[in-house]
């Protein structure tokens, strides 16, 4: 990958300091970078002072107000950095209340957890830069939005190695496109992610892969990467249909239940019906793979083939998958009501979308920086929440015969 060309002015002022200062250490960078933040800001302020009085400090003739300047006041604040002692310009009246660093407040270092909040939900670096200055006054360069966007990739690869459960009750997998810039070329990339529900009930984003296409290959070596995380045993894996997909599922988990998202199966087979009859023709599934019953359910297939026969590649999907529907009902309600989709993970990639939408990437690293940092915010709403109706959940799991043993055993 070709290195990104820094801006002129950037550099520029990075071989300023390193001439000026010599640091030799991370230390002496930050004693340089604190020198230099106590005049960046103080010169924010007179700005800000020019603004709210209305004439700058030189120019007296466009004086149109009684209020003037009143000398400075020490404070010292809080950066990334350090502390940094500043002089704050002052008013005569005392109206002046700066928007950079607000009376009485200390702690600036904000400044970087707010770009990275809206990198986070997905503002270019255009509109960050741009809503940076509206804000503070000052601008910001890309490649400094890439600086401190780029803190949290430690955390994303220790985030990406981490430990995982030993086992997780249910697991949802899937993917989505997106485009990442290469140069003068742009590539679809399919990101995968899977979820998982642990036996506590909580919802857990075991890990976030990239490849240029979804492919059962990608697919086993996810999965034999998530075994050697700690991963043990997956009762449930519920998935669209990949060739392939299900053999390598089990290849790693030999144990686990696969099971076919019906959600996919209806958009697989609505291609071979007209548009007019989508909402009969769903109607009359829901009756197949929603049924109280096995029974009910086989009636109510018997009915759709022949209510839907004019239409032989949509009865075609159903008969071909139809040992996945029957697979539903060896479980209690509660269970399928959980594993017969794969909405759960589908709704992490429509948040996904949200942040994504500004156009291309122009690597990996800025593409995973975005949804990872949106994993976060999901994290931070799931927390201490768990799987509606988990209890019931759990005690048919306990009450099934070939379950039982496998989740006392993860319960010890």
């Amino acid at each position: 990958m070709a290195k990104s060309k820094r801006d002129t002015k950037s550099v520029e002022l990075a071989n300023q300091i390193l001439e000026n200062y010599q640091p030799e250490t991370v230390e002496d960078m930050q004693n340089a970078l604190k020198d230099i933040f106590g005049p960046m800001f103080e010169s924010m302020l007179k700005g800000e002072m020019n603004h709210h009085l209305g004439y700058e400090s030189n120019n007296k003739a466009e004086k149109e107000t009684e209020n003037r300047r009143n000398g400075y006041g020490d404070k010292t604040v809080k950066t990334s950095s350090g502390e940094v002692a500043i002089q704050v310009p002052r008013d005569r009246d005392g109206s002046f209340d700066p928007k950079l660093i607000p009376k009485r407040q200390k702690d600036v270092s904000a400044i970087e957890n707010k770009v990275i909040s809206m990198y986070a939900r997905g503002m270019s670096q255009r509109d960050i830069s741009s809503t940076v200055e509206d804000i503070y006054g000052f601008s910001v360069s890309h490649d400094m939005i890439s600086d401190i966007t780029d803190s949290v990739l430690p955390e994303l690869e220790e985030w990406q190695t981490r430990p995982l459960s030993n086992c997780y009750a249910f697991v949802f997998v899937d993917c989505m496109y997106t485009t990442i810039r290469n140069q003068y070329e742009t590539k679809k990339y399919a990101v995968y992610t899977i979820l998982g529900y642990t036996m506590e009930g909580t919802k857990d984003i075991l890990g976030l892969w990239l490849n240029e296409t979804e492919s059962k290959h990608k697919w086993m070596q996810i999965f034999d990467e998530i075994k050697a995380r700690g991963v043990e045993d997956i009762f449930f894996i519920s998935m669209d249909g990949v060739s392939g997909l299900e053999d390598g599922a089990r290849s790693i988990f030999p144990n686990v239940i696969v099971q076919r998202c019906m959600v996919h199966l209806i958009r697989n087979s609505v291609k071979y019906i007209p548009s007019k009859d989508y909402k009969a023709f769903t109607k009359a599934l829901r009756k197949v793979y929603a049924a109280p019953s096995l029974k009910a359910c086989h009636s109510a297939f018997e009915s759709f083939k022949q209510q839907w026969a004019a239409y032989p590649g949509a009865i075609d999907v159903w008969i071909r998958n139809f040992h996945h529907v029957e697979q539903l009902y060896d479980y209690g309600s509660a269970i399928r009501k959980v594993m017969y989709t794969t909405n759960a993970v589908e709704s992490i990639h429509s948040s996904f979308r949200k942040v994504i939408k500004k156009g291309a990437f122009p690597n990996e690293n800025a593409l995973l920086k975005v949804l990872y940092l949106r994993i976060k915010e999901l994290e931070t709403k799931w927390d201490g929440g768990h799987i509606q109706n988990w209890a019931m959940v759990m005690n048919q799991l306990l009450v099934h015969e070939s379950l039982k043993d496998r989740v006392l055993k993860y319960l010890a």
